[in-house]
């Protein structure tokens, strides 16, 4: 999900994933090859480099390859598991590696491309009769291709509250629930990154085969690639050498329990190690072609997953990179990054991102995984041996992130001082009484949630999942703040009832507190109608 930060309902009974058994004895990755790696990608520079970071960005474990001329050059991992556990990351230490699993879903349907049961620009109600969108133009008009490539006109994060915290919301529910959604965009007009419409493209895998999307993914490609991957995390079950989420809360390293939901699996599952993201990017940079010259999905096929299908805008990055262009091809960022071609793409859960770029020109690939949200800590591990392969000056990007990391933070500190000023100046004065706001109010797509009254304040509690829950705050008005009981999902809202003719409450609308927030809670897109006027 989030190249997003999270991406991320039923286990393994939902789409039969006990039958699947991955195999976790492989091959080892070949011994680092000093002579063939340039200055700033040494072993023992990685190894100063790594501890620097861990220690820096507060970031429990790291594990990092490095593929070049179809030779893994480096595999090896670094720091601990777990906070405070002695168990140390290697290079088959498994983490979740987010939407970096996207890339796997398009593999996996261009295996099917391949032989004849697909193509790109099916139509996606041919394939799944009773699919919907908001607008029935687009849902008529609505490929394959698009749904693979942020071009929808969903917003951005769209529907990720069912996905996250973690719910019980089904794959069947959240495809159902798109037809809710309204559109921020025209269709194929914008760029906006989403995970349900990867979801669905993976809903493709089981109607086409008849075996579900897991069990596709593990066998045709995890497997075959021999990498002791897992293409979802009860798929893990009996190997030790799983690394454990962790966040930052209220300055301490907190590890989390990882999420346990399946049902955005095709957009964001897949828990994979160093060894095994190694032989991922060789494949990629062998346009499909196994070690053994067999091909997993043909060269034509990759051509197109590499070839631009959305424009996406050029980040600012205060001139530290020079970056001119970017698009989306399928599952993967195309863009030039100081004159070199760079085909990329992050990847984020709760408690852990990922980091993957090839560079086709210069037939080198680079993976960091690591088990703590900091994007800081993955970037200066990437931006680092991209320079060092690109023969740029070296830079200390350790240091760069650092500084961006605590201006990021700040602005974070003060945009919740802000928040924090803005509740007091309100006055916090209703324009009703309390117990006029008690009730239960439903969403098309998110559900049911509550407001009750409890001692002199209301809670608000949605549903289907137990982690959004919290108190609210009067501001003024009809406005109230909402902050939720788990902090680490750094979240606060604000929650705006509104009255009929008569006076008495009859929904609410949401939007973040602060502009902090992860796009993926998309409190924005909520629209609650009162339903009761009591809460059960």
């Amino acid at each position: 999900m989030l190249p997003s930060r999270k991406a991320f309902a039923g286990l393994a009974c939902v789409l039969g994933l006990a039958v699947v058994t991955p195999g976790w004895a492989k091959p080892k990755a070949a011994p680092a090859a000093a002579s063939a790696l340039p200055a700033g990608a040494r072993p023992q520079e990685v190894d100063q480099l790594a501890q620097r970071i861990l220690q820096t960005f507060q970031v429990p474990g790291m594990s990092v390859a490095i593929v070049k001329d179809g030779t893994v050059l480096f595999a090896k991992g670094y720091g601990v598991r777990a906070v405070g556990k002695p168990e140390k990351v290697d290079a088959d230490t498994l983490f979740g590696i987010g939407s970096n699993t996207k890339a796997f879903t398009v593999a996996a349907l261009a295996v099917l491309v391949d032989e004849g049961k697909l193509r790109w620009d099916d139509k996606v109600t041919d394939l799944i009769p009773g699919f919907r969108l908001y607008d029935p133009y687009v849902t008529r008009e609505l490929t394959v291709r698009d749904l693979l490539s942020h071009r929808s006109g969903l917003g951005l994060g769209s529907g990720d509250l069912m996905l996250f915290p973690p719910s019980d919301f089904t794959r069947a529910e959240i495809i159902h629930n798109l037809r809710y959604l309204p559109p921020a965009s025209s269709f194929r007009a914008k760029y906006a990154y989403d995970n349900l419409l990867y979801i669905v493209a993976g809903d493709l895998i089981p109607r086409l085969t008849g075996i579900s999307w897991e069990q596709f993914v593990q066998t045709r490609i995890l497997d075959r690639l021999g990498t002791g991957c897992a293409a979802t995390l009860t798929l893990t079950a009996g190997n030790r050498d799983v690394a454990a989420p962790h966040v930052v809360i209220d300055g301490k390293l907190t590890e989390v329990p990882p999420d346990p939901s399946t049902a955005y699996d095709p957009a964001g599952s897949i828990q994979c190690n160093a060894s095994g993201m190694a032989a991922w990017a060789k494949l990629q940079l062998a346009a499909g072609r196994m070690p053994d010259g067999s091909a997993l999905f043909s060269e034509a096929r990759h051509k197109e997953m590499w070839t631009p299908q959305t424009i996406v805008p050029v980040p600012d990055t205060g001139g530290l990179t020079h970056t001119r262009f970017r698009n989306y091809g399928l599952a993967w960022f195309l863009e030039d990054y100081d004159g070199a071609e760079r085909v990329t793409h992050t990847g984020g859960l709760i408690g852990m991102v990922s980091y993957v770029s090839l560079l086709p020109e210069q037939h080198v690939g680079v993976v960091v995984l690591t088990n703590q949200q900091s994007g800081a800590a993955m970037s200066a591990m990437m931006q680092t041996l991209l320079d060092a392969f690109l023969h740029q000056a070296p830079r200390d990007w350790v240091g760069v992130w650092q500084k961006r990391n605590a201006e990021q933070m700040q602005k974070g500190d003060d945009a919740d001082r802000a928040a924090e000023a803005a509740i007091k100046a309100a006055g916090g004065r209703a324009f009703l009484p309390l117990e006029a706001y008690v009730g239960t109010y439903h969403d098309p797509w998110r559900g049911d949630a509550t407001v009750a009254k409890q001692g002199d304040k209301l809670r608000l509690a949605f549903s289907r999942t137990k982690g959004m829950q919290g108190d609210m705050q009067v501001m003024k008005g009809n406005v109230f703040a909402v902050r939720w009981d788990d902090k680490s999902l750094k979240a606060d809202a604000l929650v705006n009832f509104r009255t009929g003719m008569d006076g008495a409450v009859s929904g609410m609308t949401m939007a973040p507190l602060s502009p902090t927030v992860d796009f993926s809670f998309d409190f924005q897109d909520l629209d609650f109608t009162r339903t009761a006027r009591t809460a059960p």
